[in-house]
């Protein structure tokens, strides 16, 4: 059905284990014709089927849709989605009108490598990491709309900053289905702005839901200081918990402006709010000891290996300041969503921190993504999300 790409002898290992991902060293020929984004029957150098998926030039050269010899037709989609759907339901995401915000595909997670949906409100955004899953968006956008059915109106496609630079695709976000101005969503009971348009990933970090749950249960009489605020989510969750004040800071003026109109949604006129458009480093220099609860959650400091040292060396700078800064008896949240940084790497960036600050710290909690971006078992890649709750003394 799918022109064949075939392996080199003895690397189809990992796909019997099933692992989504073929890399360019493991291939042993590929067909005249293939295109970057099409769909590709994988066999092994024995001639025996594997799986289909989509190609693409670099070093994941197919990522794995299926391990049966399917057709990736409208039934394929649907069928995945359903599947996805399924999946947000039971874990009482999907259907809940105190949280309309959840992720419905998270890429390798559902079985869907390269496509991530997010769910705000009657609203889909849909992101593609693959030029296969672009080339697809509109089948994608349509077996979404009838899966999901009464629960969307809009499916908004939002790529032009995820699909490969070299794909030359000269792709634009926009609607694929609907079009609303109504980017207000709910989560656990507070009301944010989601900017798909121009934010960053689909607008939300949807995927720190249970970690502000988190921090609103100690916030309470604290003064919180909310670094790389971004939307401001951390922010609003330590007011509703009664924080004495909250500090939101981002180098970005877009998202302070954000902060600023999701903390007035939920929390007009309140004075324990204030924002800062500055660098954190700068910021954190210039901070006095006012501090009891520091939120520590930075944009990707490594998305690739070649940057991994690096990027330890700006947690340990990053988290040893906030180790100086906080109050004897203070609580620090600190994050990493870098999928190359592993928990032990992490762990240990934060531990060189805290020896070096001379602080006596205990971990409260250890920290990762939510149940609607679940892990493949055969993927452990997926694990992105890594974060501590520390005591300071």
């Amino acid at each position: 059905m799918y022109k064949k790409v075939i392996l080199k002898r003895g690397k189809e290992d990992s796909l019997k284990r099933f692992h989504p991902w073929v890399f360019s060293g493991a291939l042993a020929s590929v067909p005249n014709g293939v295109q970057e984004g099409d769909v590709v029957a994988v066999y092994s150098n024995e001639g025996s089927f594997i799986a289909v998926g989509h190609y693409q030039v670099g070093s994941i050269a197919v990522r794995v849709l299926s391990f049966h010899d399917i057709a990736i037709d409208e039934h394929f989609w649907e069928s995945r989605f359903e599947s996805a759907l399924c999946m947000r339901q039971a874990i009482g995401m999907a259907d809940n009108p105190n949280n309309n915000t959840y992720r419905l595909v998270h890429g390798e997670g559902d079985h869907l490598p390269g496509l991530v949906v997010d769910v705000y409100g009657k609203t889909a955004v849909m992101q593609a990491h693959s030029v296969g899953m672009h080339l697809s968006r509109t089948a994608i956008a349509e077996a979404l709309v009838k899966v999901m059915g009464e629960r969307l109106e809009n499916v908004y496609y939002k790529s032009e900053t995820t699909l490969p630079f070299k794909a030359e695709l000269d792709q634009e976000n926009g609607f694929l289905y609907g079009g609303s101005d109504d980017n207000t969503a709910i989560e656990n009971g507070l009301r944010f702005h989601v900017d798909w348009l121009k934010g960053q990933k689909t607008g939300f970090f949807v995927d720190q839901r249970e970690n502000r749950s988190l921090l609103e249960h100690y916030a309470h009489g604290r003064k919180v200081l909310n670094m790389f605020c971004y939307t401001g989510g951390f922010s609003f969750y330590a007011m509703r918990g009664k924080a004495q004040l909250v500090h939101s800071v981002d180098s970005s003026g877009k998202a302070i402006e954000l902060t600023k109109r999701n903390v007035e949604l939920n929390f007009p006129g309140d004075p324990r709010h204030e924002a800062f458009c500055e660098d954190a480093f700068k910021f954190l220099d210039a901070a006095g000891s006012q501090y009891d609860l520091i939120i520590l959650d930075p944009p990707a400091f490594a998305k690739h290996r070649a940057v991994l040292h690096n990027a330890l060396k700006g947690y340990i700078r990053l988290n040893a300041k906030a180790f100086e800064k906080i109050q004897s008896g203070g609580i620090l949240f600190t994050f990493s969503c870098s999928q190359v940084v592993t928990k032990d790497n992490f762990r240990n960036a934060v531990f060189t921190a805290a020896a070096q600050a001379g602080r006596k710290v205990r971990i409260l909690h250890q920290l990762h993504q939510p149940a609607d971006h679940p892990i493949n078992i055969y993927h452990p890649e997926g694990e992105y999300l890594k974060g501590l709750v520390l005591y300071v003394e």
